[in-house]
């Protein structure tokens, strides 16, 4: 690679180290993404420096607030550039953290300690490449190999083992088969991990396009029956009538055809249907799911709260899977329709959509219908009508100056009561017709 390939102020940052005496390489997934002909989101480097040296040199704009040996140096537009000191590592009690780090004196050295060869390669400022494990080669094919032995790369740190499923997922590779292997063997430690680590990197395999086909090779490694196991009662399990997949392969061909990129909704279209399985029953020889989305929707939230799911997020989990399963006729009234919104309620009514259409979509139905595109115009001209007490074009005050009576329970009952005449015909929701109708409750 040449030298001028590199941004202007990659270029300058690695010559101040140079000027100062110092060794300076891009390193990992930068450098992964430059062979792949990708754009580089994160710059990342290596050093000799110690961070207290690297620090004299971008003494105004640099952080070290790690045991790490991580110095950020903060570059034009908040962009964040680490370099990290050449180090080895000691000791991994907690299968995440080393207990021990010493400064490392070669590139060479420092490289031993990365996970996966593609991860493990180096440019120096002039583009030349620095490749001590085959990393070029494994590129190349297309491979996810750990460094060295997996077996221990997977024991010093577990989450390892779900990033190399999200590489995979995100680039289209296949795990090289002794890696493979020792993430099988090694995958009850990702139970050492915590949720918000494992949120973080599920969410990533998520965003993936085909994410469906990132969640199957979960399966396959052992690991989502370690933190996803609610997920595997659905596999082989038929189902009825529009379904040609079961629960399993539903989900994941409703999570392959998600079009919202929010990672809380493509969760939510994985867990749909997450409550089938309990649900189940033989009904004059078919198969029933009655309150499946009652049931997932419980299972649903207990799954967010391990990976740490903030409080928004898990109300987000929680409506899109309880709710899911609401329908499209064209008989239903007005009312039923704004019963329908309220309960997903208009912010999150874009994503149950995007929910629903997967789900379709996941169960081999067409891309769209008339009936379909029917409700969805409904959606929007229903929500032009009123939806609750505030949109009348009365309020507490007209109640009580009406009425000569204090604030209290009578005027909220009142304002139901007229509410609730606005609602089976909105055509009433005019202030002159309303007043009237709060005249007619004097004594």
């Amino acid at each position: 690679m040449e030298k001028n390939k590199f941004p202007l102020e990659v270029k300058n940052l690695m010559q101040k180290i140079i000027d100062k005496g110092g060794d300076i390489f891009v390193i990992g997934g930068a450098v992964r993404d430059i062979l792949l002909k990708k754009e580089v989101k994160d710059w990342d480097f290596t050093s000799n420096l110690t961070p207290e040296q690297i620090q004299r040199i971008f003494p105004k704009n640099s952080f070290y607030e790690n045991d790490y040996g991580t110095v950020s140096v903060i570059g034009t537009n908040e962009q964040i550039f680490e370099i990290t000191t050449y180090r080895s590592e000691n000791g991994y009690s907690d299968f995440r953290h080393p207990q021990k780090i010493v400064w490392g004196k070669s590139l060479e050295e420092d490289v031993e300690r990365r996970d996966f060869t593609i991860n493990a390669m180096a440019f120096d400022i002039e583009g030349n490449l620095y490749d001590f494990h085959g990393g070029r080669e494994d590129l190349e094919n297309k491979l996810i190999r750990a460094v060295g032995n997996a077996d221990k790369r997977f024991q010093e740190d577990a989450l390892r083992m779900m990033r190399a499923i999200r590489i995979a997922a995100q680039i289209g590779f296949l795990i090289e088969e002794k890696t493979f292997e020792a993430i099988q063997k090694n995958a009850y430690l990702i139970q050492k991990v915590s949720g918000e680590r494992i949120r973080d990197e599920l969410f990533r395999i998520l965003k993936v396009k085909k994410s469906g086909d990132g969640i199957r090779l979960l399966k396959s490694s052992g690991l989502l029956a370690e933190i996803m196991p609610e997920l595997l009662p659905g596999v082989g399990m038929k189902q009825k009538g529009h379904h040609i997949y079961d629960v399993w392969d539903h989900e994941l061909e409703s999570l392959n055809n998600c079009q919202s990129l929010n990672p809380v909704t493509r969760l939510a279209v994985l867990l749909h249907d997450v409550g089938k399985p309990t649900t189940m029953r033989i009904v004059n020889g078919e198969r029933t799911f009655h309150n499946h989305e009652v049931v997932g929707s419980r299972i649903a939230v207990n799954i967010g709260k391990r990976l740490k799911l903030s409080k928004k997020e898990l109300e987000q989990l929680f409506i899109l899977v309880r709710w899911h399963m609401f329908t499209t006729e064209d008989t239903q009234t007005d009312k039923a329709v704004r019963r329908f919104i309220r309960n997903v309620t208009p912010q999150y009514l874009d994503e149950m959509i995007a929910l629903r259409r997967s789900d379709r979509l996941g169960s081999g139905a067409k891309e769209s219908s008339w009936r379909w595109e029917l409700f969805k115009k409904r959606l929007i001209e229903v929500q032009k009508q009123p939806f609750t007490v505030k949109d009348l074009k009365v309020n507490g005050n007209d109640v009580m100056e009406i009425l000569k009576i204090k604030p209290g329970r009578k005027v909220g009952e009142i304002l139901d009561q007229i509410f609730a005449e606005v609602e089976e015909n909105p055509k009433l929701n005019k202030r002159e017709i309303l007043l009237k109708k709060i005249g007619e409750n004097k004594n």
